[in-house]
């Protein structure tokens, strides 16, 4: 029994319906590894473009999108509260200085650059199949993901999607910007390190995804509501209402979250404490008794 080498044209398809490469890049004939991972990404790349372009065929983006005249200021003005609330004040400027040019909306003018300039041809193929959702075009597979929002490092890609959403308590920006806190160390803000603080927050790993769905949700009601007792109505609207159809959450802890935080007075605080990874213990001094037993 032998096995056969796929072809290029096998192995371009096989990324296009699936997101997977072959580490190898076996298919792909040159003097070097090096030269052939050179040649299959670009080939790959060039695939991808090819196909998300077929797809979109010559789509328009929202008017609210197209109407934006300062990306940077738009993604302030909706991140701002979240920062101020999370990061003490000496660390406001900084931390906003980073996040407020974090957003990226996925429109037809920027696209191909996008998925070129991709780290990995997996997160092209994610970003791919983001923007054609949005646009309401067949996805590159049946069972790709159906998302609105992409974080990666400090770079935050968002579905032009975004603008018709009608969730009360949806925010993708807010969102997506809250995995940058937990994914970006504090030098990268230019803040000082320390051996116990080195992450713009630490977040419990495994609260990942509730700490930025509680931010969304908690932002949005800040929005709508002014006056305490109208946070706390709005927020008890949540656990009826909410669902994120994410296995990694538990929507009820994300609503009790929110409606804590909405009957506080800096409720991000409550978020932060709520999803932090839970505090080591000293080891207990030896008594003077014990110290006096062991001589």
């Amino acid at each position: 029994m032998t096995s056969t080498t796929p072809t290029v044209t096998e192995e371009i398809k096989r990324y296009l319906r699936t997101g997977d490469t072959d580490p190898y890049h076996a298919a792909w004939s040159a003097s070097s590894f090096l030269a052939r991972a050179q040649r299959a990404g670009v080939d790959l790349e060039n695939a991808l473009v090819a196909e998300v372009s077929r797809r979109a065929n010559g789509w328009e983006p929202p008017p609210a999108l197209m109407a934006m005249e300062d990306l940077v200021a738009f993604t302030r003005t909706k991140v701002e509260p979240m920062v101020r609330g999370l990061f003490p004040r000496a660390e406001h400027d900084a931390v906003l200085a980073l996040v407020e040019k974090s957003v990226v909306f996925l429109t037809p003018a920027n696209i191909e650059e996008v998925l070129r300039d991709a780290r990995w041809p997996r997160s092209a193929w994610d970003l791919a199949n983001l923007y054609l959702g949005a646009i309401g075009a067949d996805l590159l597979a049946d069972d790709a993901p159906q998302i609105l929002g992409i974080s990666e490092e400090t770079t935050c890609y968002v579905s032009p999607a975004y603008f018709d959403e009608e969730d009360p308590f949806a925010d993708f920006v807010v969102h997506e910007v809250a995995h940058i806190f937990h994914n970006c160390k504090r030098r990268k803000a230019g803040l000082r390190e320390t051996r116990r603080r080195e992450w713009l927050l630490d977040i419990e790993y495994r609260k990942r995804e509730t700490f930025a769905y509680a931010c969304e949700a908690y932002a949005c009601v800040l929005r709508q509501a002014k006056k305490p007792v109208e946070r706390v109505a709005l927020a008890a609207e949540l656990r009826d209402s909410f669902g994120t159809g994410d296995a990694r959450v538990e929507p009820g802890d994300v609503a009790e979250i929110v409606r804590e935080a909405a009957a506080r007075r800096n409720g991000w605080k409550v978020i932060l404490e709520r999803c932090a990874p839970p505090k080591r213990k000293r080891p207990a001094a030896p008594s003077a008794a014990k110290m006096e037993s062991e001589r």
